[in-house]
């Protein structure tokens, strides 16, 4: 006896569009968002955005810095990062190219998905640069993309210096993140 193959619906971003509450679209499937994160993971997310956004001031970068926006990676395919750094000016609606730098803030909800399914995806479509910060154990990990396309995976354990946006050098203290 064979079994009938199993109905899975497949969404676009125009459906996407049209549903309430809070989703994420993942190669056509919707992944239902956690509910409003807790006071330390919103803390470190406000010092993040802080802590970048202070650095290109001071650098002068060309770049903007954005909590909990949309970006459409691809028809079938839509993420809520919890913090982006993009270069050039704020878009007017959802970030529709590359972030430069994608931060995760785990949770123990969160942390798989962040540590594997995001991390494989921010690789695969570009991002140069992945925080993945975990309030309870007060880590920052980091992965780079090499000049070979690759991914370097590193623990800051003080600071970490990252070339940005082709011109911008900033530098993150793992400590202040936690403050």
């Amino acid at each position: 006896m064979s079994a009938a193959p199993r109905y899975l619906p497949h969404y676009t971003v125009a459906d996407y569009r049209q549903w309430e509450g809070d989703w994420e679209l993942w190669q056509g499937i919707p992944v239902s968002m956690t509910p409003s994160p807790f006071g330390p993971h919103q803390r470190i997310a406000k010092n993040v955005v802080f802590e970048i956004e202070s650095q290109i001031r001071k650098q002068q970068c060309r770049a903007s810095v954005l909590y909990e926006i949309d970006w459409i990676v691809s028809d079938e395919t839509v993420v809520r990062p919890d913090v982006v750094l993009i270069c050039g000016d704020a878009p007017e609606k959802h970030v529709e190219s590359p972030p430069a730098l994608v931060a995760e803030i785990q949770s123990e909800s969160t942390a798989g998905r962040d540590r594997e399914a995001k991390r494989d995806l921010y690789r695969e479509n570009g991002v140069q640069t992945y925080l993945l910060i975990d309030p309870d154990g007060e880590t920052l990990e980091a992965y780079r993309r090499t000049p070979t396309g690759d991914w370097k995976h590193e623990v800051v354990n003080e600071t970490i210096r990252l070339s940005i946006c082709d011109d911008c050098e900033i530098q993150i203290d793992r400590d202040s993140l936690f403050r």
